[in-house]
């Protein structure tokens, strides 16, 4: 166990790194207070927008603000590094470029936890940003353990965009029924398990209790916890 705390860069979006918190803290198997990581917050939501930048409907790039954020968290003192956001793995290189301590993929965890879900698994569905998609991190990491790759069609990515932005991270009601409906026709697809590769999607399965009732649909903001706990040498509670 180590004595150093786990560095967060945060604010991608602020309300996905206050539940990856609460997901560590409950997660933890720990009897006291003292039993719980260390964690420095970086909770910096101005952040500029990852989605956009990709698409190229935004110049401000956030490359550089991570960069910077990483190298005041290693600054601290930290062990390691986690971003709770999928969009963002895009840049990690100028992370990693800034910084001589680890930075834990959440999209190289989740993919490992979907294989190791399914163990015959040949083909991922992937939900997430238009943003994440265009980067193709997904992709490439589900491409080198040469598995197939799904992904909503047109309409359905646009109402994924919808509930991502103008109802989770707007603070509003989500349509659940118009999420699930995604999440059917991606296995119709031919998904053998489907990965929540946004964390405001992981908010949207969080409240709603997906994770318990379906075990094929493997959560990234859930999977990063984990394996924070774990990297940190702490134990995940059964």
């Amino acid at each position: 166990m180590t004595d150093l705390p786990v560095g967060v860069i945060g604010g991608v979006g602020p309300q996905a790194t206050a539940y990856f918190l609460d997901m560590v803290v409950r997660l933890t198997d720990a009897a006291r207070d003292q039993d719980h990581l260390d964690l420095v917050v970086l909770n910096h939501a101005t952040i500029p927008d990852r989605t956009e930048f990709i698409l190229g409907t935004s110049q401000d790039d956030p490359g550089p603000v991570m960069a910077a954020d990483a190298a005041r968290l290693e600054a601290f003192g930290v062990s390691f590094l986690v971003v709770p956001c999928n969009t963002a793995s895009h840049f990690t290189q100028q992370v990693l470029d800034a910084v001589t301590v680890p930075v834990v993929s959440i999209v190289a965890e989740t993919v490992d936890e979907a294989v190791r879900r399914v163990p015959d698994l040949a083909t991922v569905g992937v939900l997430a940003t238009t943003g994440t998609l265009a980067a193709r991190v997904y992709h490439q990491e589900v491409e080198r353990r040469g598995l197939g790759c799904v992904v909503p069609d047109d309409a359905d990515q646009a109402v994924l965009m919808r509930v991502i932005y103008e109802q989770v991270k707007a603070g509003r009601p989500v349509d659940l029924d118009a999420f699930l409906a995604v999440v059917a026709r991606v296995r119709d697809a031919g998904a053998q398990v489907v990965v929540l590769g946004c964390t405001e999607l992981s908010i949207v399965a969080a409240d709603a209790g997906l994770l318990e009732q379906d075990r094929l649909l493997v959560d990234s903001l859930d999977t990063l916890a984990r394996r924070t706990i774990e990297r940190a040498g702490h134990r995940v509670r059964a």
